[in-house]
């Protein structure tokens, strides 16, 4: 067995390429376009990269890629924990310790050498994408920016010494009746906070974008693992949604002309990505433009409040106002998360919504 550094060129391409021939027959796992994975992967286009740098490795057994990984420094992370922790991401391998071993020995020893004391991962590349290993609810197929992965993989963990740092919530609803409490709780909040919904406006684009550069990190912060993303990052995420974006599934709470908290729901375009099983642009971008027009399924990816505003029962606000919009425009499944396991406000409030959880994804960490 080798293990080798990717360098470019044609060992990207396998390391990109690797899952598709892994999950091949896995009728779970979602084919993400090959080349949102390379913009993902790449410094010049991912605007991640310019506080971060990675090194990814593959795993060759007889000359045939058995595994991969990516070490991960995250500058940004450093600079807002004050701690020595660095990453591992894009993990895949076959059941097979030895390889598994393998790569995270290579992500340890690159880490050591910058100096990190703590591997945590996956994130695939950092808390702000997709993150976690699946533990629970295998049988159940991936949103839009969550990951799916086999049930060996927990073992593979296990075995090589990682332990749980913290666990992520994934919640569902299966129902189109919205719970009448949620509705006189929606009414009263509005009339005596003098609270105010409204819609994204798409003609306004860019400077809706900037309301949420102002609250996101502000809402965010202090959460466990949070890393604040730059203007740069939210551009450029904001770039890639905006052609799956539905106005009434965003909205913005404000109070005296002020805004407070937002929200963001998306169709679940892994329902269309899985019939494009090469991920490929051409042609199964035609496949996947076909199968979006029939998305039911939603995903509230972002729901934030200002600190001084939180438990006032402004996200049950919002939250009343995607699920009744939902509704409207055809969706009949919706998914709340991830919720950080310790966050019992957040946690209470899902299940009294009507949610339940459904999946859970772990975060790692081994002492180097």
């Amino acid at each position: 067995m080798e293990i080798a550094p990717v360098n470019g060129g044609r060992d990207l391409e396998r390391f990109i390429a690797f899952p598709y021939d892994l999950y091949r027959g896995d009728p779970r796992w979602v084919p993400q376009l090959r080349a949102d994975v390379r913009t993902l992967l790449s410094p010049a286009r991912n605007p991640f990269f310019q506080h971060a740098v990675a090194q990814c490795f593959l795993a060759r057994t007889d000359g045939r890629v058995a595994g991969r990984v990516a070490a991960i420094q995250n500058d940004a992370h450093t600079r807002e924990h004050r701690d020595r922790v660095g990453f591992y991401g894009f993990f895949e391998a076959l059941n097979d310790p030895s390889v598994s071993d393998a790569l995270f020995d290579a992500a340890a020893a690159w880490l050591r050498r910058q100096g990190l004391a703590v591997m945590r991962g996956p994130m695939s590349p950092s808390i702000n994408d997709e993150c976690g290993l699946l533990v629970q609810g295998f049988d159940t197929p991936p949103t839009l920016m969550t990951s799916h992965n086999p049930a060996y993989y927990v073992d593979l963990h296990q075995r090589y010494g990682f332990t749980k740092a913290k666990d992520l919530l994934m919640y569902e609803s299966t129902t189109i009746q919205v719970p009448e409490r949620i509705v006189r709780a929606a009414t009263v909040i509005a009339q005596r906070k003098g609270i105010t919904l409204r819609a994204l406006d798409m003609k306004r684009f860019k400077a809706e974008v900037e309301l949420v550069k102002a609250l996101y990190n502000e809402a965010w912060e202090k959460n466990w693992g949070f890393v604040p993303l730059t203007e740069a990052e939210i551009d450029h995420l904001a770039t890639q949604l905006k052609p799956i974006v539905v106005p009434d599934l965003v909205c913005f709470a404000e109070r005296a002309g002020k805004v407070i908290g937002f929200a963001v729901a998306l169709p679940d375009l892994n329902v269309a990505l899985k019939h494009n099983p090469s991920g490929r642009m051409f042609p199964g971008i035609l496949k996947v433009l076909w199968h979006a027009r029939k998305v039911h399924r939603l995903r509230i990816l972002l729901l934030g409040v200002l600190k001084e505003y939180r438990s006032t029962g402004v996200d049950a606000l919002m939250y009343h106002w995607i699920w009744t919009k939902g509704i409207a425009h055809g969706f009949t499944w919706g998914e709340g998360g991830w919720i950080l396991e310790d966050n019992a406000p957040m946690n209470n409030a899902a299940v009294q919504l009507g949610f339940q959880p459904y999946r859970t994804y772990r975060i790692y960490d081994k002492t180097l």
